[in-house]
């Protein structure tokens, strides 16, 4: 099917390109203001405790929790002073109906946690009006200009102010890695292509790759919600893998044509019946660990498997679209404009380089390599045995974003840090909640029970303790909290920060396995379409894991524990974000089967000619030494770009991918994948006589001569 959809393209090559210009166009058009119009947050699941609570509380007293606390402060005016105070109800006066709930932002001089200590400021604790976090961030971008002009200074800080904040640096963070990656890509192409033409190839798979997705994520998010957070996944994705691909393609062709220059026609079938069918298992394979990102109910999580899945599905497009009919149409000339002062390249790789070579040095002593190798790997991996989980707070931003040194002011003029809970109790009289309240004062930690609201057989409560809310400490807490006994035939729910955080660990936890499930089962068939073997995919799987949890225990030990928080710029949180490691863990397990199918590929093809396993292993090293190790540099300095980010998490996962992808396109595919495949030999391409025998009839193998199109449609270029 491949091969004749190749012969298609070169039959109709300008219409393909003129359509494919056209789609860009519109879609380019399609994504303007795309930031604009995505949500905030996403981090809850329905269907939790804390998630129960905040309905219960909302339907019953309206909306009582803590969302933005604002701090008003004079330099020259004491808080309590009468002119003080009569400025802060004007401007909490001012704000118009159906932004806050009024009777939340009422504030008390005589409370001592409301005062600063120098006594010119005070803290004001808001509960915005919505139904929806998307909603309450709304309410909260109208409410903070109206208090901004106030005569008194005003800073903001809350749950709200963080999540405003990180969207603001979120969207900043973006722009700075396409201004940073794009230019260094650029340059990067013409010292691997060494010629303008064809490095411009990459940039334009990666630019259809990248504008396509946010027009698709735009007409999704009319559907259901989707995250801000969905266009950073588009441009570490759809550029990072439109440059590989375009890259494997054009490498390809270039091989192709230099054994047939006078027939472009022949040199881009085969180039789309071998590097195309790659390029298409490939995108497979990553979309497919994407897709299991949707078995969360959160929509953070959700919002990145749909960016995710459209960028690489829409890079494949463009890659078998676009740019085969780009290269039909350019034949030879895809040399042009070489680089004066960089050698020309030699199309065909030589079986016997220094690639070769290497492989063959691993495989005289494949035993000790892999275990040096992995041996390695885990002992790098361990700092993730002693990892801390938690969720966003404004330690997520930079030092001097305006809620982090809001949300630090709190802790230090106003009193220790304190974190709470809202406690939803229902269907118990006064006497049960006396009783209870008793029970809550009673854990360990807790240093303040209020009653907020009391309506009929309901009563919020509103729990304290000192700390900060995504602490170890606060979490026992948390437990202890839902452990204390609910009044006889009442309920009693538990929410807040901190609830949110205990029931989304929980939530992870409780879909994980079948993310699993769903991305090694898809991974395993896949892989058996593309190589008829049944030992390759489980190797593949588990060297892919190798590598992963590497990343993973490089950002425990830099983001947990806190090392090289100076060198890269951020204050260490002393956990890791919950939701992180599982966004990396299907990018990562897509990207690392990237080059896996890419050089499985190669060896496949050469098992088939000749049927010796250890020729075959340093022959694919040896033709995709020089590929991967471009596209992998290429795809570093994509996601490179995005350790860059103000925002911790995005911080973290553009220094953990950047990690994996390394290790993967080295230590992984260099030396443990030889070693693995010498130690194996011939059971490398095993399968059962059944399977063999309906892969041998229907698989999806390369085929290196593949059909010549017909007479009719051949393009002949002049050199």
């Amino acid at each position: 099917m491949i091969e004749r959809w190749g012969a298609l393209v070169v039959r109709r090559a300008v219409a393909v390109l003129l359509v494919g210009l056209g789609i860009l166009a519109a879609a380019a058009m399609a994504g303007i203001g795309l930031e604009d119009k995505l949500g905030a947050g996403g981090f809850d699941d329905p269907g939790t405790d804390s998630a129960r609570e905040l309905v219960v509380e909302r339907e019953t007293f309206g909306n009582r929790s803590i969302d933005a606390i604002v701090i008003f402060s004079s330099d020259d005016r004491a808080a309590s002073a009468p002119e003080f105070q009569a400025e802060v109800d004007r401007a909490l006066a001012s704000v118009p109906d159906g932004i806050v709930v009024s009777s939340s932002t009422w504030y008390d001089t005589q409370d001592p946690s409301m005062l600063s200590k120098d006594g010119r400021a005070t803290a004001v604790y808001v509960s915005l009006v919505g139904e929806t976090q998307n909603d309450f961030s709304d309410s909260f971008e109208a409410f903070r200009p109206v208090i901004e002009e106030s005569s008194l200074d005003t800073e903001f800080a809350g749950a709200y102010a963080v999540y405003t904040d990180v969207n603001e640096e979120t969207k900043s963070d973006l722009l700075r890695a396409e201004i940073v990656s794009l230019p260094i890509v650029l340059i990067l192409s013409l010292i691997i292509f060494r010629s303008v033409v064809a490095a411009l190839m990459p940039v334009l798979v990666g630019l259809a790759a990248v504008l396509g997705a946010r027009a698709t994520v735009a007409g999704l998010n009319e559907i259901v919600e989707v995250s801000i957070f969905a266009p950073n996944i588009i441009t570490l994705l759809g550029l990072g893998l439109a440059i590989d691909y375009a890259l494997f393609v054009v490498s390809r062709f270039r091989e192709e044509i230099a054994r047939t220059p006078d027939d472009t026609s022949r040199a881009l079938v085969r180039t789309m019946a071998t590097a195309g069918r790659t390029v298409a298992f490939s995108a497979l394979t990553v979309a497919a660990a994407m897709s299991s990102l949707l078995v969360f109910p959160q929509t953070f999580l959700k919002s990145i498997g749909y960016g995710g899945i459209a960028a690489v599905l829409i890079a494949m497009l463009a890659a078998l679209t676009v740019l085969p009919a780009t290269l039909a149409l350019l034949g030879t000339r895809i040399d042009a404009l070489r680089i004066p002062f960089l050698q020309r390249p030699t199309p065909i790789e030589s079986d016997h380089g220094a690639w070769a070579r290497l492989a063959r040095a691993v495989m005289r002593r494949p035993v000790v390599v892999a275990a040096a190798v992995v041996a390695l790997l885990l002992l790098v991996a361990s700092p993730f045995l002693g990892v801390k989980w938690g969720s966003v707070d404004y330690r997520v931003l930079p030092a001097d974003t305006d809620s982090h040194m809001a949300s630090e002011r709190l802790n230090t003029d106003f009193g220790p840090e304190r974190s709470s809970a809202n406690v939803m109790v229902t269907g118990s009289d006064e006497a049960g909640v006396a009783s209870y309240v008793r029970g809550v004062e009673g854990v360990d930690g807790v240093v303040d029970v209020q009653t907020v609201a009391n309506e009929g057989d309901a009563t919020l409560l509103r729990v304290s303790w000192e700390g900060n809310s995504q602490s170890e400490a606060s979490q026992e807490v948390l437990h202890d909290l839902r452990d204390v006994a609910s009044p006889d035939g009442a309920d009693a729910l538990v929410g807040g920060l901190t609830a949110e955080t205990v029931d989304l660990a929980e939530s992870i936890g409780d879909h994980l396995p079948l993310m699993g499930l769903i991305v090694i089962s898809v991974m395993l068939v896949l892989l058996f379409l593309a190589f008829g073997s049944v030992v390759l995919p489980f190797k593949a799987v588990a060297m892919n894991a190798l590598s992963i949890t590497a990343s993973f225990g490089v950002v425990t030990w830099i983001f947990s524990d806190g090392h090289l928080a100076d060198l890269l710029g951020f204050t260490p949180q002393g956990f890791l974000d919950l939701t992180n490691p599982i966004v990396m863990l299907a990018v990562l397990f897509g990207l690392s089967m990237d080059y896996e199918v890419f050089l499985l590929s190669r060896v496949r093809e050469q098992w088939d000619a000749t049927g010796d396993n250890d020729l075959a292993v340093e022959t694919g090293v040896q033709k995709t030494g020089r590929i991967i190790t471009s596209a992998a540099l290429l795809l570093a300095v994509v996601i490179g770009a995005f350790s860059l980010s103000g925002v911790v998490f995005m911080k973290m996962m553009g220094i953990g991918m950047l990690v994996a992808i390394l290790v993967d396109a080295t230590i992984v595919r260099a030396l443990l994948v030889p070693a693995t495949m010498k130690l194996l030999g011939r059971w490398n391409w095993w399968a059962p006589a059944p399977l063999a025998r309906w892969w041998d009839r229907h698989g999806f193998r390369e085929e290196y001569d593949a059909p010549e199109p017909a007479e009719g449609d051949r393009v002949t270029t002049p050199v």
